[in-house]
């Protein structure tokens, strides 16, 4: 299917401004920073998995797919109590945002009204909530509405066009369907993908353009960088270019310049320098704490560190 760009901003203009000489694409990046946002502050999300592996997706990234020997365990629902204690830790550590992952392709009826509870428990310690769950309808993000869930997040991972050579289980339009569902029920949207697939960079542009023009860009804008899970069919794919990857930081926050761009997985393979390039191109959160779902992240002294060295506070 054909998928146009028309709206806000053209891939055109965003491709020139992705190839502009890369300081004076920070430059330009770091200061629709500060127009939006207070500079040298960081948001900080901590992520839990509430239900782990055996979906019946075929991301070809993703170690929680049951079409992939990974050695990863599959585990059942957690309790309610449980996310309570990760989220109270997760508070006390610095979070302002708790997420909660589930490993399916949408939720049934009696584990939602479990994960309710859930978002419920966890607003009551004063965190905002998040929860990733897969494909929705619009009866299932009004039931997370009432239960006073603040974000949703639903990635596209890739370009349109590129969609179909990382997952064939589920169309680039059920995720859209979804993103429309979450919207109509005033939940706000976390949206963003992965960089390192095997795509081009106007495979990335595209992606960014695509979200800049729904209707209401996403409050929130995770950008992966792929960690290469043995046993998935992109264990062998090649790194991502460090400055490639800095610019698509950068376009992100020029052409959705009031969301918060986050870097999500993939920062325990990067360096410092490489981070703080991240921050100075205009990312403005993180994932924080020692696991993402199911891979490893940096341990929170490691960041503490990172932040007291180049001036940042948790926002």
């Amino acid at each position: 299917m054909a998928h146009t760009y028309p709206k806000k901003q053209t891939l055109e203009k965003a491709k020139e401004t992705f190839n502009l000489p890369l300081l004076q694409l920070v430059y330009q990046s770091q200061t629709v920073h500060r127009k939006y946002f207070k500079p040298n502050t960081v948001q900080i999300s901590t992520l839990l998995s509430i239900k782990t592996g055996g979906c019946p997706e075929n991301c070809s990234y993703c170690p929680q797919s049951a079409h992939y020997q990974t050695g990863l365990q599959s585990e059942p629902l957690i309790t309610v109590q449980a996310v309570v204690e990760a989220a109270s830790r997760a508070k006390s550590a610095g979070a302002t945002r708790f997420c909660m992952g589930a490993a399916w392709r949408g939720p049934r009826d009696k584990a939602l009204t479990q994960v309710c509870s859930m978002i419920g428990e966890v607003k009551k310690l004063g965190l905002e909530t998040c929860v990733t769950l897969g494909l929705l309808n619009d009866s299932q993000a009004e039931k997370l509405k009432q239960a006073g869930l603040d974000f949703y997040n639903h990635n596209i991972d890739t370009a349109p066009e590129f969609y179909n050579k990382i997952i064939t289980t589920r169309t680039f339009e059920d995720r859209v369907n979804t993103l429309e569902s979450v919207r109509k029920s005033g939940i706000k949207v976390c949206c963003g993908g992965i960089i390192g697939l095997g795509e081009t960079n106007d495979d990335r542009i595209k992606m960014l353009v695509f979200l800049a023009n729904l209707e209401e860009p996403p409050e929130s804008v995770p950008i992966n960088r792929l960690i290469k899970i043995p046993g998935t069919p992109l264990e062998n794919q090649d790194p991502v270019d460090p400055f490639d990857f800095v610019r698509t930081i950068a376009l992100a926050r020029i052409i959705m310049p009031n969301s918060y761009v986050r870097l999500s997985a993939g920062r325990e393979s990067m360096s410092d320098e490489l981070q703080a390039l991240c921050f100075m191109a205009g990312a403005n959160s993180i994932f924080y704490g020692e696991k993402l779902l199911t891979t490893e992240n940096p341990i929170p002294e490691k960041d503490n560190r990172l932040f007291k060295r180049l001036g940042l506070e948790k926002l």
